[in-house]
């Protein structure tokens, strides 16, 4: 038996023990395994299209039309329940500015101009475009876009 153990312990004593890898080792090992998935990607339509996406901004974009939307929805329930009964208040109508027409006869001819929704849409939009502007004002999301000197 004794045999046995000193046969174990001189292949045990021959044998080279497991390379360590280091942190640092691996770190290496892990960004040049990102490298070679990256200039894969590159090299695919996959890494064209995230190519495209990182350098158009439509990241930016998608978040920007999504605030929009919620902005927009916003001020049209302002315009609806604030602005337009002032508005129906001044122009006397009972059914709306939407509503409000002029019908003229001339000649036997009759037109209907409906000039409220037209000038229900104009509030909107400026409504819009109001809180829109005090939104990035206040938040001062205007100087982002400048260069810093």
């Amino acid at each position: 038996m004794a045999e046995r153990t000193t046969t174990k312990t001189k292949a045990a004593a021959t044998k080279k023990p497991a390379a360590r890898r280091t942190p640092r080792k691996a770190a290496q090992e892990a960004a040049a395994a990102a490298q070679a998935m990256e200039q894969k990607m590159k090299n695919s339509h996959l890494g064209g299209f995230a190519d495209f996406i990182r350098e158009q901004g439509v990241v930016g974009l998608a978040v920007g039309l999504a605030i929009g939307t919620a902005a927009g929805d916003t001020v049209k329930k302002l315009v609806q329940g604030f602005i337009s009964p002032v508005v129906q208040f001044i122009v006397g109508s009972q059914k709306g500015l939407e509503a409000a027409s002029t019908h003229i006869e001339i000649a036997g001819r009759s037109a209907d101009f409906a000039w409220g929704a037209f000038v229900s849409s104009l509030i909107t939009l400026i409504a819009t475009a109001f809180v829109i502007y005090l939104i990035i004002h206040f938040l001062k999301l205007d100087r982002l876009d400048k260069k810093k000197d």
